[in-house]
């Protein structure tokens, strides 16, 4: 994305941009000064329309952008940063939310690996408590909030301990009633930590166990010191995925079975929920699932099985090997 806004720029007479603090794809995030409470700084998400679009679909995108918004400025949780105002000026629409000081938890992995030591298991338990009470949180939304893009780099560790799972660039309200919910895809999140069904949201598999890939793949990056295999890599050859014991000997396997049970490439292999698979992990019970989840069946179902009754996966493949073959001649960009 070009053209980011420059230091001083004021936004929506309120806002005023100190700096970028990171950009990609058709968004960036800047560090902004609120001009109306004195000395609150916050985070500033922009995102830029796709040109070409005819004023029917830009408006359909600008009304999807507004329902979403308006779901996150209700949201009220320790582990989420406050989501205090939206706007749209120009072909961009704003998210304005609370700015999250310190690390991210990507930059924690990666200055562990300089180092040649892992994250202690027990700080990363810590961590996944915290996830898991965040995300149990949004699933239990009316409608559920999906988060869609939970990895290492979009958890903030603030000074206190305390994890925010921060960047709402692709959350979805989740109403198998209302199909305007279901199309609203601004991305398919990052590849090593997005479940194959994401890909093809459109037909409606994703759920909250989208959302427990992605925090086992996270969970996987965060104890071995190295993201995983994308879903499609796997799809195409699961032997790729090293089981994480095989990396950090020192974890516990019960760890290691978790944190594989919520990567499995099939979300009806995965528990039904964070609340489930967190009872699981623990012992413990955990946060009920949504009304409406659907049923998981066996963990150790054989792939004949889950195929035959799920010949949707193939399609999938059939999508990620084009977008495999597009970004290898260069037709597309990397996601």
């Amino acid at each position: 994305m070009t053209g980011h806004l420059e230091p001083g720029t004021t936004l929506y007479q309120r806002y005023r941009i100190i700096g970028l603090i990171g950009s990609g794809g058709m968004g960036a995030v800047y560090l902004a000064d609120d001009n109306r409470l004195d000395g609150r700084r916050c985070a500033v998400k922009e995102t830029r329309l796709l040109p070409g679009l005819s004023d029917r679909a830009v408006q359909a995108m600008r009304d999807q952008f507004h329902r979403e918004a308006s779901t996150l400025a209700r949201l009220d949780h320790p582990n989420l940063p406050k989501v205090s105002d939206y706007f749209s000026a120009g072909d961009r629409d704003y998210l304005v939310m609370d700015y999250v000081s310190g690390p991210d938890l990507h930059q924690m992995a990666a200055d562990a690996h300089r180092q040649d030591r892992f994250l202690g298991e027990a700080k990363v338990m810590d961590w996944a408590t915290q996830l898991c009470d965040a995300l149990s949180y949004l699933h239990n939304q009316k409608p559920p909030v999906l988060h869609r893009d939970v990895k290492p780099a979009n958890i903030k560790l603030t000074p206190e301990g305390r994890v925010k799972l921060v960047d709402f660039g692709l959350v979805k309200p989740l109403d198998p009633d209302d199909p305007q919910t279901m199309t609203g895809l601004h991305g398919v999140g990052s590849l090593p930590y997005t479940p194959m069904e994401q890909y093809v949201d459109e037909i409606g598999h994703t759920d909250p166990r989208s959302d427990l890939y992605a925090l086992g793949a996270t969970l996987y990056h965060l104890l071995t010191g190295q993201a995983p295999p994308s879903a499609q890599a796997r799809f195409l050859n699961p032997s790729v995925l090293i089981p994480p014991r095989r990396i950090n000997p020192a974890l516990a396997p019960a760890l290691e079975e978790s944190i594989l049970l919520a990567m499995a490439l099939h979300p009806h292999e995965r528990p039904t929920s964070i609340g489930e698979w967190q009872a699981a992990l623990t012992g413990k019970p955990g946060p009920i699932a949504p009304p409406g989840a659907p049923a998981t069946v066996s963990w150790n179902a054989g792939w004949r099985v889950i195929f035959g009754q799920n010949l949707w996966l193939i399609g999938i493949a059939l999508a990620l090997l084009s977008l495999a073959l597009a970004m290898t001649l260069g037709l597309i960009g990397p996601i």
